[in-house]
């Protein structure tokens, strides 16, 4: 019996939602302008509403990850989608900087558990010659709805205004909340398209993700790869943030675009960084992960070194793009090694590297709008702060062993597995 391709559906629905949430967290960016004029916002102040994203996404990060681990993806996420289109709706309704920056603290904690459960739901279906792959793939998607935002918003604001621009994001939510609804199921035997030879297919990414391990939670994150895990995240996802919080304003202050010429260059470090994802899946897997994941950070260093002092904006722009591509070919491989190493506690475990990285989500805008005001603008020292913390996301995987987790995983009996 051929099996069928019920998971197939699964990758586009983590796929388009992967799109749809980056899409509805950079549109902000592209509105800094027209809020902070409209809203009468310092450089400052428009800091800590970018970073109220990233400290709510870090404190909501491992509750996420234990709800799905515990209520299954399909609730979860259902619940989360819609309340962060609320909050993106609600950004439009924006009075001043506080009013602003609780929307925005909510609007990261709907987000919160969104790739953690995506990591979990595509562990539980699909098998392990799969699951890298789609990780690459669910990556690059993010990296290019994060790349087209800036000209869609651009238009919609330009269109509606930026208060509108934000319902009409938010609307797209819902759509994608209420097709999930209607076809998608936790287990791979409860879905009506999925025949006998497919269930056997998924049989073992099933129990690895549902069978209960001696351990607990807390234990699994509190090992050392673990911990070094987080660490790299954090040090990587500094540097990522201003690619979607202040690049616009680096583009049309340090480097003298206009508006329109601005959002065409923001695009390039999401564009590079999603086919760095798309090539790091397509290395053969006999590649030691661990290495791939420490070159392409030193690299991204070395790159973002020269951007400040190159004067074409061109040859800036394809540097940064440069630096992006190469730290995103170790977005399938974090990602993975959160399967490799949580396996029953994937969601939490993934869901603690996202939440130091989205700490950073935090820290980073709020340093960089901390740095531009005291200092009068210097471009220079923010970006030399991104290369420091390149260059410690590169030592973290001198030490991080993703294939030595996956032979110390203890083998789980097929029988010891739920019956599909």
């Amino acid at each position: 019996m051929k099996a069928t391709r019920v998971r197939y559906g699964v990758v586009a629905f983590a796929l388009a939602l992967a799109v749809l949430s980056y899409v509805q967290r950079v549109a902000i960016s592209q509105a800094a302008g027209p809020i902070s004029t409209e809203l009468h916002l310092s450089k400052q102040q428009m800091g800590w509403v970018f970073g109220a994203f990233g400290l709510s996404y870090a404190i909501f990060e491992i509750p996420m990850g234990l709800f799905g681990d515990r209520l299954g993806a399909r609730r979860v996420l259902a619940q989360i989608v819609l309340g962060w289109s609320l909050f993106t709706a609600l950004t439009g309704a924006a009075w001043n900087v506080g009013s602003l920056w609780v929307i925005r603290f909510l609007f990261g904690a709907g987000e919160a558990g969104c790739f953690p459960n995506l990591t979990r739901m595509l562990s539980q279906w699909l098998p392990a010659g799969e699951r890298v792959r789609a990780q690459a793939m669910m990556w690059a998607c993010a990296r290019w709805g994060g790349a087209v935002t800036p000209p869609l918003a651009l238009l919609a604001i330009s269109q509606f205004g930026w208060r509108w621009s934000f319902v009409a994001f938010a609307a797209l939510g819902v759509i994608w909340c209420a097709a999930f609804l209607s076809w998608f199921t936790d287990s791979p035997a409860d879905h009506r398209g999925v025949n006998a030879a497919e269930l056997d297919l998924l049989r073992d990414a099933h129990s690895m993700v549902s069978h209960d391990l001696p351990q607990r939670w807390y234990r699994v994150i509190l090992q050392p790869q673990v911990a070094l895990l987080m660490l790299q995240y954090f040090a990587f996802s500094y540097v990522w943030y201003f690619y979607i919080t202040w690049l616009p304003s680096y583009l049309r202050e340090a480097r003298s675009l206009t508006a329109g010429g601005a959002a065409g260059f923001a695009v390039l470090p999401l564009l590079a960084g999603g086919f760095g994802s798309i090539v790091s899946g397509a290395l053969p897997l006999s590649w030691p992960r661990r290495w791939i994941a420490c070159a392409g950070f030193a690299a991204t260093a070395v790159l973002l070194l020269f951007v400040p002092h190159v004067a074409n904006i061109d040859v800036a722009m394809a540097l940064m793009a440069a630096a992006s591509f190469a730290s995103d070919l170790t977005m399938p491989i974090s990602w993975n090694t959160c399967v490799e190493i949580g396996r029953r506690y994937t969601a939490t475990v993934a869901a603690s590297m996202n939440m130091l990285g989205n700490l950073a989500g935090f820290v980073a805008p709020v340093a960089g709008g901390v740095i531009l005001e005291q200092t009068g603008g210097n471009w220079t020292l923010l970006i030399y702060t991104m290369v420091g913390f390149a260059v410690v996301s590169a030592l973290c995987w001198l030490f991080i062993d993703p294939e030595r987790a996956e032979r110390r995983a203890p083998a789980l009996p097929i029988e010891a597995a739920p019956q599909l």
